[in-house]
């Protein structure tokens, strides 16, 4: 299976879910969120990683299960995104009205909490369809533990993120433990899930949740590098928008951490101004420079996608049938946007 498939498997069926008829208001949001254009890396990696133990050809049923906890993870993480949205007062998403902006709060609360009992369906669905080889009394519940303990590790992500808005002190392993938690583990969990429903052995797919966490975190450090330092035509938003915002990144953190007592108090000067925003970013922009923030920050980022590559080699299948894989990875961290 190549990424395209897994990709184009998603949408139809997320276009194929048939929400009940007599609670529409309810669900109209979700409908509405989950079309919107959107990379769906998730759920691509969770067939990606099925494919990777288990051929379609030889027994279709493992991998209808997959595409069950594929769709799982991608109306999860769009839960988690409509509920971002009204904690960040967003007005949009991917383009259009966010949920909260097209209907309100309330509907956008509540259909957020349809969202997350929706996911648990189909991890259900997943579970109970295992088959062959892959299947055993507990296939279940090791997939909903597997759900449940993502879903509460990306709730305290968020909410570290919320506790760092406020601090100045905040330390490089906490923020690492911050975007662990917050956007890398859903990465390794999805990737983990398809390994267990194609069959791959504990070892196996402990492996796979590695390289998805470490590739998580080197995703993570880039997105706050393509913040500062990507292109404005490509990067899909205002370029230094965390800056402006004051947001705890990697950029951030190493700066204030690293900075000598004269360039901290300008750069926490800065943090504080509230005047022109290309006046805010430019000085900013220009203490990373001087701490060679950009350079570390880069440096990072290939150490933990070398960790991710490392984890992914030492899965035990062929070389060949992990080339997918490995070079979606380097698609990943030669994205622009």
């Amino acid at each position: 299976m190549t990424y395209e498939q897994a990709i184009t498997t998603v949408e139809k069926h997320l276009q194929a879910i048939e929400y009940p008829t007599q609670a529409a208001p309810l669900y109209e949001p979700i409908a509405y969120l989950l079309a919107l254009k959107g990379k769906k890396v998730r759920p691509a990696l969770t067939l990606l990683a099925c494919d990777l133990f288990h051929r379609q050809e030889e027994d279709s049923t493992p991998c209808q299960s997959a595409v069950d906890m594929a769709l799982a993870w991608e109306i999860f993480h769009n839960f988690t995104l409509m509920h971002d949205d009204v904690m960040d007062k967003a007005d949009m998403r991917r383009g259009q009205p966010t949920v909260h902006k097209k209907w309100d709060e309330n509907t956008a609360i509540l259909s957020g909490d349809a969202m997350l009992i929706l996911a648990y369906q189909f991890v259900a669905r997943a579970g109970e369809g295992i088959a062959g080889q892959a299947r055993n009394d507990k296939s279940l519940q090791i997939l909903l533990e597997l759900f449940s303990t993502t879903a509460t590790e990306i709730c305290a992500g968020q909410q570290l993120d919320m506790a760092f808005e406020s601090r100045r002190d905040v330390q490089e392993d906490e923020y690492l433990n911050m975007i662990r938690l917050k956007t890398a583990v859903l990465l390794g969990a999805s990737l983990k899930s398809g390994a267990i429903i194609g069959g791959a052995a504990a070892s196996d797919a402990d492996l796979l949740y590695r390289f998805g966490e470490n590739l998580g975190i080197a995703f993570q450090i880039q997105d706050d590098l393509l913040d500062v330092y990507g292109d404005a035509a490509v990067f899909g938003k205002k370029i230094g928008g965390d800056i402006t915002a004051n947001k705890k990144t990697w950029l951030l953190v190493n700066a204030l951490n690293t900075a000598d007592a004269t360039l901290k108090k300008s750069l926490l000067l800065w943090l504080e101004y509230t005047g022109e925003e290309s006046t805010k970013i430019g000085n900013v922009t220009n203490i990373y420079n001087r701490l060679g923030v950009r350079e570390k920050a880069l440096a990072a980022m290939e150490d933990y996608f070398q960790r991710a590559l490392e984890a992914l080699t030492a899965v035990n299948v062929p070389t060949e049938r992990k080339a997918v894989l490995r070079q979606l990875a380097k698609n990943l961290m030669q994205r622009k946007n």
